[in-house]
């Protein structure tokens, strides 16, 4: 489905599935602030080829007038952007990227959450084995260990400041045993600050580099892999601090299709649901 009335100087592109796991490509004008007129492309699949082919059928004095496009960090969108919007601004979502080190900290959380776990197994079995009834260890905020692992995982996703008394005081118990998972998660809020001050390009660059020292002294193999994509794609990432655009408005329109597709209970005629959404965003 192509719209070219629709296109604007400001546009956002992302995936979403529709029915049993078929993705579609979406384009979407900022400005419609996801109303009526919101819906530019929507293209069966993500080949960027098969999608780039579909958006040369825009008018090409329309698609050079767009300015800027925001996208995820997938390398077939990029694609996609450059040939089918050559004039336009690349920015790469700083929301993925801070989901990568939000990741980055989940893992080595749930790490230690086997090995709590394996532990415990090993302390139950040799109870067992000696005839002792098996008497987990609490700690002082009443979890044990694989519990207070377990019930970590969204205060690891929040800034302190954000943190329930309760969450105060797990993270205090959490941080003082594994004290590699609370640096994990200060490399995370860290991150986050850089993009969360209103700072220009040069400076955000000058403190990601400072960033990158200290993941490379933490020594996380998976922070190293969230630097090095970070670096692989710096030019379109360091683009957020033009306008401090992000790719909320694709991630929006994709709830809003996602709230349609429950409201019929699910998408029985593909056909007739694209048809829906283009009466109503398009």
């Amino acid at each position: 489905m192509l719209f070219p009335e629709n296109i604007g100087p400001y546009l956002s592109m992302d995936e979403t599935s529709l029915s049993r796991g078929e993705l579609y490509t979406i384009i979407t004008n900022k400005d419609a602030k996801g109303k009526k007129g919101a819906l530019v492309a929507m293209v069966k699949g993500t080949v960027s080829k098969a999608v780039i082919a579909v958006l040369h059928r825009l008018p090409e004095d329309l698609r050079n007038q767009v300015k800027e496009i925001t996208i995820d960090l997938a390398p077939t969108m990029e694609l996609i952007a450059k040939r089918s919007f050559p004039k336009a601004i690349i920015v790469s979502d700083r929301f993925h990227v801070q989901k990568l080190a939000s990741d980055a900290v989940q893992e080595l959380r749930i790490q230690y959450r086997w090995e709590a776990i394996d532990l415990e197994n090993k302390e139950r079995e040799l109870a067992k084995q000696i005839g002792k009834t098996f008497k987990p260890h609490i700690l002082e905020n009443g979890d044990t260990l694989k519990q207070v692992l377990a019930r970590s995982r969204y205060l690891l996703f929040k800034s302190p400041e954000k943190w329930t008394p309760t969450q105060r005081h797990r993270s205090a118990i959490l941080f003082a045993r594994y004290p590699r998972l609370k640096t994990a998660y200060n490399l995370s809020r860290k991150l986050a600050a850089i993009f969360g001050r209103n700072t220009t390009k040069q400076i955000a660059y000058k403190k990601l580099a400072l960033w990158y020292n200290e993941v490379e002294i933490a020594g996380f193999k998976s922070f190293n892999t969230v630097a090095n994509t970070i670096k692989n794609n710096y030019n379109h990432i360091l683009n957020y601090f033009n306008n401090r655009s992000t790719n909320a408005s694709a991630e929006s329109f994709n709830a809003k299709v996602k709230a349609l597709r429950r409201q019929f209970r699910g998408v029985r005629n593909v056909s007739f649901f694209l048809f829906r959404l283009s009466k109503i965003y398009a």
